[in-house]
């Protein structure tokens, strides 16, 4: 059994693969996200193309998506969250990271897609990069040069800060 490159933990032939195949059409946002993932770590240039909605086909280059499909190694996607897309939206949105290497380098792409649903198919029609959320501390920071506070009575920088 083949697990399915999307990250469902579901074969292949079971979760993605009918999908772009045309054999079934995606019931939601997420399902459509995860075959058009799976869609760039097999290259199926054509599939991104069709599952983008047609007023967007045109902005597409073809030769981009397969350059970067064919150059990368696929390592996995990640669901964050789904707003709404489910079977009975017309709109969804779904934030994901998509973990890859890029010559060599680790790599991630962190995305907000939205998608819309048009006579019962879905299709991605825009996306938007996450910034990573701000680290607020909740305890106030250590110098170096402060005494340890785990009460060895050494500086923290020759203590725990090592």
């Amino acid at each position: 059994m083949e697990l399915c490159p999307c990250g469902s933990e579901q074969a292949f032939d079971q979760c993605c693969e009918p999908i772009i195949n045309g054999e079934k059409t995606a019931q939601t946002a997420e399902a459509l996200m995860r075959s058009r993932y799976t869609a760039y770590a097999r290259t199926n240039v054509q599939y991104i193309v069709d599952t983008t909605h047609p007023e967007l086909r045109k902005e597409l280059d073809d030769e981009s998506i397969r350059s970067w499909s064919e150059t990368s190694e696929w390592h996995g996607l990640e669901i964050v969250d789904t707003i709404e897309g489910g079977p009975e939206d017309d709109a969804g949105k779904v934030e994901f990271i998509a973990h890859f290497c890029e010559n060599g380098e680790k790599k991630t792409h962190h995305e907000l897609g939205h998608f819309v649903k048009d006579d019962d198919v879905w299709y991605f029609t825009d996306g938007e990069p996450v910034k990573p959320k701000q680290y607020i501390r909740s305890t106030p920071k250590i110098g170096r040069n402060e005494p340890c506070p785990c009460g060895s009575g050494k500086k923290y920088k020759k203590c725990c800060g090592k």
